[in-house]
């Protein structure tokens, strides 16, 4: 599985995101560290903003099929067509759970272009029990 793969993931599935309030379509996918690709998108409900993000959607389908931790993630958000979308900081947090410092978090910006950061650069000095 190769960052393509990761990218045309996370762009299809942002296609299926249930954002009725907001408007803001966010896929995410991830590939853990045995290889598997897990996804996940935005699901918003009527007790707005209770609702549940891209990443830690892709994240627990990652939990619950095993995987331990997250190689890379890709992000890819906006309303209508691809806008600069950075994890929100729940999520920052919820990926630093589960990332190393070979973690890559992939964002997917206007025109298909990309941006990578290590986890450490979008969460510095990160909570750990």
């Amino acid at each position: 599985m190769n960052e393509q793969d990761l990218i045309d993931a996370a762009l299809t599935v942002r296609q299926q995101a249930y954002c009725k309030y907001s408007n803001y379509h966010v896929g995410a996918a991830l590939l853990d560290e045995q290889g598997n690709m897990h996804i996940g998108c935005n699901v918003e409900n009527a007790s707005y903003p209770e609702g549940s993000c891209a990443e830690g959607n892709a994240i627990a389908a990652m939990v619950a099929a095993g995987g331990k931790s997250i190689r890379t993630i890709v992000v890819v958000g906006g309303h209508d067509d691809v806008e600069d979308c950075t994890p929100c900081g729940g999520c920052r947090q919820r990926i630093a759970e589960f990332a190393d410092s070979d973690t890559r978090v992939i964002l997917i910006r206007p025109g298909g272009h990309t941006r990578t950061f290590p986890i450490d650069e979008l969460l510095p000095r990160s909570f750990h029990l």
